[in-house]
């Protein structure tokens, strides 16, 4: 029932707002746009489309915001208004009350606010569509005062977003019965992936922990950096972190005139993402720029200052050298080695003619090569991916969908940055470097390392368990031992007349070069 209610609240929003209004003045057939008078007839929608956009988004909770805020970072996808309007949605979403934030502060802490900060700004500085962040100074137990920023969730988000998956997981369901594709997209498994990231965001204990995760791994990268989290401050509903100072990243033009480099910031937001993604198999999974800022300290300037981290993706092993494989192919222009690769992963039917799928991923990609991102767009290319995956029947991987949503946003945050920046040149020499990292020496020693632990209590076993084994053997079938010993000497004289000959024709080789040596002279 709560579905069928939490439906009718969707479809009344859309009807408000006018958004069946967009979705038909989009088309350019004459019946559609008689459709569209008549459907508007009664109605009052004077406001701009992106202003009823992101007003319908904003009314509709935190997931539909998500969704505006991916959109948000690509103007080449959508008209500049309404890509100007989503914007909002980063960090300027409506704000609840802010007494409502002080009283869920002390039921956390269970102690009044005055005890638990030197000063609390009630006004909030960022909103978005989980949480809102208050600026506030503490004072630890030595009595040194620091600036903190306060994170306190959303009240009854919870319930929205439970009364919106349901939703989801049905019409998952409806796609994966009626559709024909139904198998290969797995609705209901990117559902969950989803559901689960969603769940885990309503914890901030979960994204504090993130956060140390993330500080823990970019240290020693002098790229960006990542707010310590206070935790004799965190509770599941408030998290308290260093107030980081910066500006944000979409303020291009403030941050030429400080001098900073924009197209090498830009280069090293590439290199940051796939460090977290192939070096660490950890990334922010929430890279708009309302969670990007740039320092403009003396010690840290023009580094990247991150925030906001309820939403990280995680790779195994596995995914990570598959997908690095894949993206030094398509760098290489390697595109045999590319369907080469989706048939050994199952990703496509062992059936698939490899050439055919070349063929097919050729096509796609080759027109965007050497060009600027001002020239091109991931989200196309995806798109005609996409196409030929349906063709080929190729499987959606739902572990991987939170990692095209990042990439995504990464293209985004690139094309504001820098519309020239060569994506292909700025990767693929990482991709190399790390290939060749988990390929030499250096991963055989580290997993050398990691197994150490193990191979020092089995050593001293393995004599007796050798022992053992025999024993066991011979008590089974002596003959068969008996046998194996006979293979065993047989084995050991041929080594031996192996060696031994070598060791003859060595002499033989090197006695003729003496005589040689002696008739010369």
């Amino acid at each position: 029932m709560s579905r069928f209610f939490r439906g009718c609240t969707i479809i009344w929003v859309v009807l408000r707002y006018g958004l069946d209004e967009l979705v038909l003045s989009s088309f350019q057939h004459p019946w559609l746009h008689r459709l569209r008078r008549v459907l508007t007839i009664g109605r009052k929608l004077d406001a701009p489309r992106g202003q009823r956009l992101r007003e319908a988004l904003e009314q509709l909770g935190p997931i539909f915001v998500k969704f505006g805020q991916v959109l948000s970072t690509r103007s080449d996808l959508m008209p500049p208004d309404v890509a100007e309007e989503l914007a909002k949605l980063q960090d300027r979403v409506p704000p609840f009350d802010s007494q409502i934030a002080v009283d869920t502060i002390e039921r956390n802490f269970r102690k009044p606010l005055d005890e638990i900060f030197v000063q609390f700004e009630r006004t909030p500085v960022a909103s978005a569509s989980i949480a809102q962040v208050h600026f506030a100074v503490t004072r630890d137990k030595h009595g040194v005062e620091r600036e903190v920023a306060v994170k306190v969730l959303r009240p009854g988000m919870k319930t929205v977003i439970d009364k919106d998956l349901a939703l989801m997981h049905m019409m998952a369901g409806w796609v994966e019965k009626l559709s024909a594709d139904g198998k290969r997209l797995k609705p209901r498994q990117v559902v969950a992936e989803f559901d689960n990231y969603l769940h885990d965001e309503l914890d901030l204990v979960r994204e504090a922990s993130n956060a140390a995760q993330l500080r823990r791994n970019m240290e020693g990268l002098d790229l960006v950096l990542i707010p310590e989290v206070f935790w004799d401050y965190c509770h599941a509903e408030v998290m308290v972190m260093e107030r980081m100072h910066g500006v944000p990243i979409s303020q291009t033009e403030r941050l030429r005139e400080a001098g900073v480099d924009i197209p090498q910031l830009a280069r090293d937001g590439v290199t940051l993402f796939f460090t977290q993604v192939f070096r660490d198999g950890f990334f922010h999974a929430d890279m708009h720029p309302g969670n990007i800022m740039v320092s403009l300290a003396p010690a840290t300037f023009g580094r990247y200052i991150s925030l906001d981290f309820g939403i990280v993706g995680t790779l195994t092993e596995f995914d990570k050298e598959y997908l690095a494989q894949n993206f030094l192919a398509f760098f290489r222009r390697d595109y045999k080695r590319v369907a080469a690769l989706h048939i050994e992963s199952g990703w496509v039917p062992a059936s698939t003619r490899v050439e055919e799928l070349e063929a097919a991923i050729r096509a796609v990609c080759e027109p965007y090569f050497d060009r600027p991102l001002a020239e091109i767009s991931l989200g196309m290319v995806l798109m005609r991916l996409f196409q030929t995956s349906r063709r080929f029947q190729v499987e959606i991987q739902p572990q991987l969908v939170l990692l095209q949503k990042t990439l995504l946003n990464i293209e985004g945050l690139g094309r504001q940055l820098d519309p020239n920046l060569d994506l292909w040149s700025t990767a693929k020499p990482f991709l190399e470097k790390w290939m060749l990292e988990q390929m030499g020496p250096q991963r055989f020693w580290r997993e050398l390392q990691a197994e150490a632990p193990r191979y020092a209590k089995l050593i001293p076993e393995l004599p007796r368990l050798v022992h053992a084994a025999l024993q066991r053997q011979q008590a089974a079938d002596p003959e068969l031992v008996q046998e194996l010993l006979r293979e065993q000497r047989r084995t050991n004289r041929l080594l031996q007349g192996l060696v031994y000959g070598g060791l003859g024709f060595v002499l033989g080789m090197l006695a003729m070069q003496v005589l040689t040596r002696i008739r010369l002279f």
